[in-house]
């Protein structure tokens, strides 16, 4: 290692996707960086920041690539520090959000490395935002749940049927793969007619959107062929959208009819 080399990680949130939903610290870490590791990232402009000499390591767990252990990719981020100096580990949305950025924090300290963290824009709040639905309103939700819909032992988790039981707006993020389950657990407390948006790709070009009920979802999710990285949104505020009154209006009154 060279002595003048100050080793250093900045951990990074790039936001949900669209690449000015980056913070203006973000850019500015980016352009201090020497390397960049980076996740599977909604959008690749946000590398651009980088200079055009740092190295750029993909580390992000693409189905079909070859996918770093979390363990791999501590030890790269050290490796990277010693050698480089200056290291950007860049994450989706907010780092310290499903992200484990703590455990890359907590790795690189424990080699007396200086760490930043760069807080970023999460999907959980900027999805939903993004399709004009305010996941806290006045007289409709007072508190959100924010809800990982896979657990690291592969279940769902145990949260989802306590949030089912509250009056708060529950998002989930990583969770198309248990719609059925959690449709379940809403459905034994009597929800099925809460209102429900899934925004695939959000805050993208690519963004495509669901919106139904607790008891349409899954039907909906097929004939519009929705899939993972996806955000679910359950509660009333959905239909307090100013995007998506009209569909909840129709809905309603189609439901009377019957």
């Amino acid at each position: 290692m060279h002595n003048s080399i100050k080793p250093k990680v900045t951990l990074v949130g790039a936001g949900p996707g669209d690449p000015e939903l980056l913070t203006l610290k973000g850019v500015r870490a980016l352009a201090e960086a020497n390397v960049v590791l980076y996740d599977a990232l909604a959008n690749d402009e946000i590398l651009s920041h980088a200079p055009k000499n740092a190295i750029r390591i993909f580390v992000g767990k693409k189905i079909g690539n070859h996918a770093y252990t979390q363990d791999q990719i501590n030890q790269l981020i050290v490796d990277n520090a010693l050698t480089y100096g200056n290291v950007v580990r860049l994450k989706g949305g907010d780092p310290f959000i499903f992200g484990r950025g703590s455990e890359e924090i907590e790795f690189a300290e424990s080699f007396g490395i200086e760490t930043v963290i760069v807080p970023g824009i999460s999907s959980v709040v900027a999805v939903p935002a993004s399709q004009g639905i305010s996941i806290t309103k006045r007289g409709v939700s007072e508190s959100f749940w924010a809800i990982t819909g896979t657990t690291s032992d592969r279940k769902l988790s145990a949260d989802v049927a306590l949030a089912a039981q509250s009056s708060a707006t529950v998002v989930i993020v990583m969770g198309m793969h248990k719609l059925s389950q959690i449709v379940e657990l809403f459905q034994k407390e009597n929800k099925g007619n809460l209102p429900v948006a899934i925004i695939q790709n959000g805050t993208t070009a690519e963004e495509k959107m669901g919106v139904g009920t607790v008891n349409s979802i899954v039907e909906i999710v097929k004939q519009q062929n929705l899939s993972s990285p996806a955000v679910i949104v359950l509660g009333e505020v959905v239909k307090e959208s100013h995007k998506l009154k009209g569909f909840y209006e129709e809905f309603l009154s189609k439901e009377i009819a019957q």
